[in-house]
């Protein structure tokens, strides 16, 4: 299997952090869209957070976005750990402490590379 192009593991980063940047009834919409539960947003999140490392040593991040993007993994792991299962119900994308900060992460993020405003992208789900 081939690894993707740099530019095109970019493009799934900043896709991934626009859904979780997005308003939260954004967020519930695209969930609701795509058939799909909210933990979703964190899983294709944990994918691309992955690749972080090289996409700064490849030049296509910046150094700085590292420690948000940490502390936006960390948050996703403290939620999984959590036993309630309220933390994931859509509900909670507006009001649970966690989705709210991990929002305002991702925001820091993107306006720090200098990503304008996305339409949150579409996905294939396997089923």
């Amino acid at each position: 299997m081939e690894t993707p192009e740099p530019s095109w593991r970019r493009r799934l980063l900043v896709e991934a952090l626009a859904v979780v940047a997005a308003p939260a009834p954004s967020q519930a919409a695209w969930v609701k869209k795509h058939g799909v539960v909210t933990d979703e947003i964190a899983l294709d999140f944990d994918h691309v957070f992955r690749m972080a490392e090289d996409l700064v040593e490849g030049e296509l991040l910046s150094r700085d976005a590292l420690p948000d993007l940490r502390a936006i993994d960390s948050i996703f792991e403290q939620m999984t750990l959590d036993e309630s299962p309220d933390r994931w119900a859509t509900a909670a994308l507006a009001s649970d402490a966690g989705w709210i900060r991990v929002r305002e992460l991702a925001q820091q993020v993107l306006a720090r590379e200098g990503v304008g405003a996305l339409a949150l992208p579409d996905i294939s789900v396997v089923r």
